[in-house]
């Protein structure tokens, strides 16, 4: 039988056969031996040991497309990342800091404001501005007044797709719009220090139908971007190669060269001034790590 692991729990994983089934495995002892984890999101071959019981053994884990560490998924097609639009105000900086990450796994991504109901068109205007200059699709939805959903279950279908962003932004409350059956615990905000309760605490798979899975992963307030060298980071922010041919230095990193395209287009306004504040900030992280 070949199936996908859905949830992987205190060394079982469950692995659903792509129709209606799960069954709880356990992997077996040459993964240990050969020091490979299996992840949510893995396509496996698995012996059924009990069909009544809904019980098996994962005998191989198939080719992976991709991995990412953090959430640790596999077969990834896309990223949804969420971010309230208001209550919470988006962090725009951890939002930076995960696309780099997606941009280094080679991971399509649009972006998601929520709770759009509660902001303003010009909250609407100011982020679209930011993130569609920089070559994202960005979605503005409402999953408690249901709007933009059909264009997210369009976006969806036939993929998997990995549900990420800090808690309390409603991932849960729109896996549930999504798919009904995964009867989320959606939690609350926290009026005191506006920030979400840890509501998902591992990362699962929600077959929501033929082909098409979501991935709910549990909420992060801090990503650091530790695993590059401070001179590739500019990679990872698109929108900027277009302006470097107006640098005058090859190789030019957009730090502290006098002639230099990016930072042109940051002061001209080409380019978005909290897109390039915020590369600076994590270039200065690399740098100093690398010292240390």
């Amino acid at each position: 039988m070949t199936g996908k692991i859905i949830k992987g729990i205190a060394g079982f994983y469950y692995v659903h056969d792509g129709r209606e089934k799960v069954y709880e495995c356990k992997a077996k002892g040459i993964f240990r031996n050969r020091k490979i984890k299996p992840l949510v999101g893995d396509d496996v071959e698995f012996t059924i040991l009990d069909e009544a019981e809904r019980e098996g053994n994962i005998d191989q884990i198939l080719p992976r497309r991709n991995s990412l560490i953090r959430p640790a998924v596999a077969n990834v097609d896309q990223a949804l990342v969420v971010f309230a639009i208001t209550q919470p105000e988006p962090n725009l900086n951890l939002l930076d800091r995960f696309l780099v990450m997606m941009e280094r796994a080679k991971v399509p991504v649009t972006i998601c404001f929520n709770k759009v109901d509660l902001g303003s068109d010009e909250l609407t205007r100011q982020y679209r501005q930011i993130y569609e200059k920089a070559g994202y699709q960005v979605q503005f939805i409402s999953a408690s007044k249901d709007r933009g959903i059909d264009e997210i279950r369009r976006l969806i279908h036939g993929k998997t797709t990995v549900l990420a962003g800090p808690s309390g932004v409603g991932k849960s409350s729109l896996t549930n719009v999504i798919q009904p059956d995964a009867q989320m615990e959606t939690g609350a905000i926290s009026e005191k220090i506006q920030r979400g309760k840890h509501t998902t605490r591992h990362s699962q798979l929600f077959y929501v139908e033929e082909r098409t899975y979501m991935m709910d992963t549990p909420g992060f307030s801090s990503m650091f971007v530790d695993d590059l060298e401070a001179n590739t980071l500019k990679e990872y922010f698109p929108e900027f190669s277009q302006y470097e041919k107006d640098c005058r230095f090859i190789g030019c990193v957009h730090m502290g060269e006098r002639v230099c395209g990016v930072k042109s287009a940051v002061e001209s306004g080409e380019l978005s001034s909290s897109r390039y504040e915020n590369y600076k900030l994590i270039y200065q992280e690399l740098k100093e790590k690398r010292r240390y």
